[in-house]
This record gives structure tokens, C-alpha cells and sequence, in this order.
């Protein structure tokens, strides 16, 4: 028998105007946020994996968890386009990992391969990011092709100086080296050593995670991060389809 869900106190609210908050808030209409049950949903799914938690707690996960993450991507269609809440099953086939729950939910708002605007929730709380989460084969020679022109590579460099400086972190996939033929004090040594190139922020627990406030921290975020989005939109990556 899997472990009961743990219930915690629910934290209050933060005022709107508060520091926390980007900007005045609008109301949203079949968004909540996410309880604090969703959390304790993920919690419980990592010590227990298994087929008969999962049966047994179902419909937690569909009214905490899977419900909401759909009504925020409803809620943020109009500004960001149309997104899709990801299945919770693992593709395990050639995973040495054979455990068959994601141990988060995540949603996602697609601009082009591996690319575009996401937001997830798990036993830690909310997390958001966007960007290009993977380059490979013509997107990643465009990419570093931009990065290599002084104009091109010098305006991604201020974009993800603008995110850092927001305090989003800015990261994703990289070599260990270098591309082959570029200089050691190439001046955008780092970026061109990524194969993914996105920037996030978490939440964590906040209390207005578990509030309809959630929906515009996450659009202020995605808004700062739409210059980065899209730079790789128009250098790298081939959009739509």
C-alpha cells in the first residue's frame, strides 16, 4: 500500500504591490495555482514509483496537478501561444532508470524544436524557463555561426547579460571543450560551447504558488526571456511545423 498523501498548512497569500509580485495583478479566470496537495503529490510519488501508488492516487494528481497546469497554459495562450501539458508516463524502453512516473509536470508552449517557454511543478514547488533546450545537426551550426558574427553574437551576449542581471539563471548543454576551429579567447568562448542555451528561475514553495498570482510571475518571466527565445528563433532554430 502506497504512503497517504501528507497535507500541509497552506501558506498565506502575498499582497499584491508586494515585492514578490511583478506587476499588478489582472484576475484569472479557472486558474488557482497549484495546491500545496500537488506538492505532496510529488513528494510522495519519489519514495514510491510504483503502479499501485500511482492507481490509488490518481485523481490527485488530475484535479492538484494536471488540471491546473492546463488551466495556466489556458490562461497564458493568448500572450504566448497555445501549450500542452506533457504525460506523466516515462519512456523507459532504453532507460536504465525503468521507474514509469515523471516525478514533475511540466507544460510547454513550442516555438520551434526543442525550443519555446516552459513551466513546471514538482515536490520542490514551480520552476519556469525558456529557451533551447537541445541543438543539434543545421540548428546548432546556425547557432554558432550567430554566435561566431561579431553583430549577432554580440547582441546574444547582452540579451543574456539583461537575464542575469533580472537574476534568471542562464544555462543549459554544453561540450566540454570547444568547437573544432575556434580559438581559445574566442570573446564568446562560452556560448559557443552550447548545445542548449535557456534561462530559468525557481519559485520553489513561494505562497503565491499556490494562488492565481502564479499565472503573472510566470508571464513577467516569460516576457523577460522572450529576447532570448527570440534570438535562437531567428539565428538558430527553425520555427513552426
Amino acid at each position: 500500500m502506497g504512503p497517504v498523501i501528507r497535507v500541509r498548512a497552506e501558506a498565506p497569500q502575498a499582497a499584491e504591490g508586494s515585492p514578490t509580485s511583478p506587476c499588478r495583478l489582472v484576475p484569472v479566470t479557472g486558474f488557482d495555482g497549484f495546491p500545496v496537495a500537488a506538492l505532496d503529490f510529488y513528494e510522495d510519488l519519489e519514495d514510491d514509483c510504483t503502479k499501485s501508488f500511482w492507481t490509488a492516487h490518481k485523481q490527485v494528481y488530475e484535479q492538484t496537478v494536471r488540471a491546473p497546469m492546463v488551466a495556466l497554459l489556458e490562461h497564458l495562450e493568448a500572450e504566448f501561444g497555445p501549450g500542452k501539458a506533457f504525460r506523466p508516463y516515462r519512456d523507459v524502453r532504453f532507460a536504465r532508470d525503468k521507474t514509469p512516473y515523471k516525478t514533475h509536470q511540466g507544460g510547454f508552449v513550442r516555438l520551434g524544436d526543442n525550443t519555446g517557454f516552459y513551466v513546471e511543478v514538482n515536490a520542490a514547488g514551480v520552476r519556469v524557463s525558456a529557451g533551447s533546450y537541445h541543438l543539434s545537426g543545421a540548428d546548432l551550426q546556425r547557432y554558432r555561426d550567430a554566435v561566431d558574427d561579431a553583430r549577432l553574437g554580440a547582441d546574444l551576449q547582452r540579451r543574456v547579460e539583461r537575464l542575469r542581471a533580472a537574476g534568471l539563471d542562464v544555462g543549459g548543454e554544453t561540450m566540454r571543450t570547444r568547437p573544432r576551429g575556434v580559438a581559445a579567447d574566442h570573446p564568446r568562448l562560452e556560448l559557443l560551447r552550447h548545445r542548449g542555451l535557456s534561462g530559468s528561475r525557481d519559485y520553489g514553495s513561494a505562497p503565491w504558488v499556490h494562488s492565481a498570482e502564479l499565472a503573472e510571475h510566470v508571464a513577467a518571466d516569460w516576457r523577460r526571456l522572450r529576447p532570448l527565445v527570440d534570438w535562437l528563433a531567428d539565428h538558430a532554430v527553425a520555427t513552426g511545423g
